[in-house]
């Protein structure tokens, strides 16, 4: 609107005057005509100045000026002023015009109209004002781009199928085609939403040395009036059969504020768990924690959606899918108890009928003397604890119960440690008389992994011990092993009714970057124990669980009640999740498109976990219509050791599973599998409102004009002005403007206007 009112008060459209040189026309006979007009202007003033009779000298002075102004303008006008701009030869020059042939141009949001209705009402019809003036002045070479760019001849090519925006690309391959021509510019009509990830700044480098500016056309809406978003879904990658899995869902919306949804989890079309979800207000975003058990075995898809709502302008993007492999395999953890405990008991027959957990148990009964249970074999731990690398490995998790620091050599501490930190294994030690400082683990590599604080109160063999009741924090409450009942508040509800339990270890500190997940408390006590902490460490995963003998719940619980046993299976398949193999084959991402390049990776370790760089590493990816495809992964030479990569390019649609075999010499070291999806992306549709910021970014930084669809009728005339390639100079009157006829009137009638008020006529 301001910029058609200052087109027609001042003739030219503000991009003239920023481009144009101003300068005075006239020649030696009308300059020396405006001269003699400016010596007349003068003497009419002085003779104005010098009349008398009714009038003041404020009215002798109003009206002199007035005159005098008007004289003024007359003479500017006799001056010829003139801007001298460079303009583009007509039809000598070249204009690209790259047009978003992205999903997200589907979306209806230009006036009721679908984004791509506007390209083609604007780019695709013959009879369109902005397509035949551009072609008029220059010769017009059209580019479609989404996550690829391709010439095209005409509109008809445009499909609007394209799985992402890559706007960096798209400028760049147009500027290399067309790097041969005298090119005045690009015009980039999208909505801006590039989500490929890639720096832009890299395209518009080259586009700044060379002098070419892109003119961007932006379409669409920033925001949706009604618009609800499943945004994020992330469930672990990998879970044992019948795991309880809490995967949190974040929700955002736009026009449905205090409106209750509900969020679907689907396994593959069946439903497995519904979360009613209240929105927010309007941009907020809301995470969700929904709960479900992975019972069936094998890679799943599990979709998370949320009903399409009443005149909801964006349907696409109310869902998530997300890829799990199930497994159902035996894990082995290593509980070692340093005394005769009733808690080895209760927790080995806790987890008894979990056909996915085998609880290796070495339980020291006397000096030098051990009780073996759940072992493979005759020889498995027959010298009492590992004392090397490779027989601790072979463990995915250790437990640790109450036996002393000084019961382990110097190499079988820091052999734990690098257990952890090394191999990627978790660590839980648990509370009693000889753990944690009372057990002499201050100072000990131990000590460092874990991820609570000693005290100097639980240093003291003065034999502490009280009573707590084990509450979890706000934190706990999301983590999926300590989820007793259905709901979060039935689980909270849950562990409040449970019996209080000893512990001897005063731990009330946690460090940098661990987490507590339970609490004791008592009324006694002046301020609360970390009953679990969690920390990453390393590769791997350490807690604390300070409390003894939690086998109380069992015996003073109602036989039927299960509340023991569900926590201790759950705890335990959370310490082995995560836990690497010697090697483990990775798909950086679950999803893929058809011709889409797929990087896969292996990772490859020896029996102590130190990257081999040497092995022999072959892939092979099984299609979904059965057909295997053989991959030689090389080493990355600059990764890590032990990593080893290959890509893949999938051609049919569905689930692909990737088999990665290495071997040392004749020797198989370890198979792993990988799963990914090939399916046509979504991402287009997702925080897909126009990004008018970027847009104007890039038109600012090369020299170019953003335009609007309101606006976009200036584009050519403005790349006539403004364009790069052949030039010549033009010179534009400014005599002629109507602001300077419009000052002129103005002034006479206003000389004329105060005399009338003064009674001077």
């Amino acid at each position: 609107m301001l910029t058609s009112l200052f087109e027609f008060l001042f003739k030219y459209r503000p991009v003239v005057f920023q481009e144009g040189d101003f300068s005075l026309g006239v020649a030696g006979a009308v300059a020396t005509g405006a001269v003699v007009a400016g010596l007349i202007s003068v003497f009419a003033l002085l003779t104005y100045l010098g009349v008398r009779g009714k009038t003041r000298p404020l009215d002798r002075l109003v009206l002199g000026g007035l005159r005098f102004a008007g004289l003024l303008v007359l003479s500017f006008c006799l001056l010829r002023p003139a801007l001298v701009v460079s303009t583009v030869v007509p039809q000598q020059n070249f204009v690209g015009v790259l047009l978003d042939d992205s999903r997200s141009m589907e979306i209806q949001d230009f006036d009721g109209r679908s984004r791509g209705s506007f390209l083609q009402e604007t780019f695709g019809t013959p009879d369109s004002p902005v397509l035949s003036a551009l072609s008029d002045r220059f010769a017009v070479r059209y580019f479609r781009f989404s996550s690829r760019t391709d010439r095209i001849e005409d509109f008809s090519e445009m499909s609007f199928m394209g799985s992402r925006t890559r706007l960096g690309p798209a400028l760049e391959r147009a500027r290399s085609e067309l790097a041969s021509v005298p090119l005045s510019g690009l015009v980039l009509v999208t909505d801006g939403a590039d989500n490929s990830g890639e720096e832009l700044t890299e395209a518009l480098m080259p586009l700044q040395a060379q002098g070419i500016p892109v003119y961007t056309v932006g379409v669409g809406e920033e925001s949706f009036q009604r618009d609800i978003q499943v945004s994020r879904a992330d469930p672990p990658r990998t879970v044992l059969t019948g795991s309880s899995v809490v995967v949190d869902v974040v929700v955002t919306h736009m026009g449905y504020e205090g409106e209750t949804v509900s969020l679907i989890v689907e396994d593959e079309g069946q439903i497995v768990s519904t979360e009613e979800v209240e929105l927010p207000d309007e941009g907020q975003p809301v995470t969700v924690p929904v709960r479900f058990t992975a019972s069936t075995p094998g890679a799943r898809a599990y979709t998370f959606r949320i009903p399409v709502a009443v005149d909801e302008q964006v349907t696409q993007n109310n869902s998530q899918t997300a890829l799990v492999s199930v497994e159902d395999r035996r894990e082995k953890i290593l509980y070692f108890e340093g005394e005769p405990r009733y808690e080895v008991g209760f927790l080995g027959r806790a987890v008894a009928d979990d056909d996915n957990l085998q609880l290796v148990v070495l339980q020291r009964t006397a000096e030098n003397k051990f009780l073996r249970l759940n072992v493979d074999d005759g020889e498995e731990l027959q010298g009492g604890f590992p004392d090397t690398r490779a027989e601790l490995y072979a463990y995915r998790s250790l437990i640790l119960g109450t036996v002393e620091a000084s019961f382990f050599t110097g190499d079988q501490l820091q052999m734990i440690a690098d257990f952890v930190d090394k191999r990627g294994g978790s660590l839980l030690a648990l509370g009693g008389r000889n753990s944690f400082a009372r057990g002499g683990y201050a100072g000990t590599p131990v000590a460092d992994v874990l991820p609570v604080v000693f005290s100097d109160a639980d240093a003291r063999p003065d034999g502490y011990h009280n009573f707590v009741r084990i509450e979890p924090t706000q934190a706990g409450l999301g983590v999926p092993a300590l989820q007793l009942a259905g709901t979060e508040e039935e689980s909270g509800a849950r562990w409040a009714e449970l019996p209080h339990l000893l512990t001897y270890n005063p731990l009330h500190r946690i460090k940098p970057g661990a987490t507590t997940l339970l609490r004791g408390i008592a009324d006694d006590l002046p301020e609360d124990h970390v009953a679990l902490a969690f920390q990453r460490y390393g590769a791997g995963k350490s807690m604390s669980l300070a409390v003894q003998d939690t086998w109380i719940w069992q015996m003073q619980l109602p036989l039927e009640d299960e509340t023991h046993e569900t926590f201790w299976r759950q705890m335990l398949r959370w310490l082995v999740d995560g836990v690497p193999d010697q090697v483990t084959g990775q798909v950086p991402r679950d999803r893929a498109e058809p011709g889409e390049s797929v990087a896969l990776t292996a990772i490859v370790n020896d029996s102590s976990y130190l990257g081999m760089s040497n092995s022999v590493v072959e892939a092979t990816v099984t299609t979904p219509l059965g057909g295997e495809v053989e991959l030689g992964m090389d080493w990355a030479v600059d990764s890590d050791a032990g990593e080893y990569e290959a890509d893949f390019t999938p051609s049919e649609e569905g689930l692909h599973t990737l088999t990665v075999r290495a071997y040392d010499g004749d020797d198989l070291i370890g198979v792993d599998e990988a799963y990914f999806q090939v399916a046509p992306q979504r991402s287009e549709y997702f925080d897909a409102g126009a990004r008018t910021p970027l847009l104007e970014r890039i038109a600012d930084e090369t020299g170019g004009i953003s335009y609007t669809p309101e606006t976009v009728a200036a584009l050519p005339e403005d790349i006539r002005v403004t364009g790069a390639g052949v030039t010549l100079v033009e010179e534009m009157d400014l005599w002629d403007m109507p602001i300077l006829l419009l000052l002129l009137l103005v002034l006479i009638l206003g000389e004329w206007g105060y005399r009338r008020v003064r009674g001077l006529v």
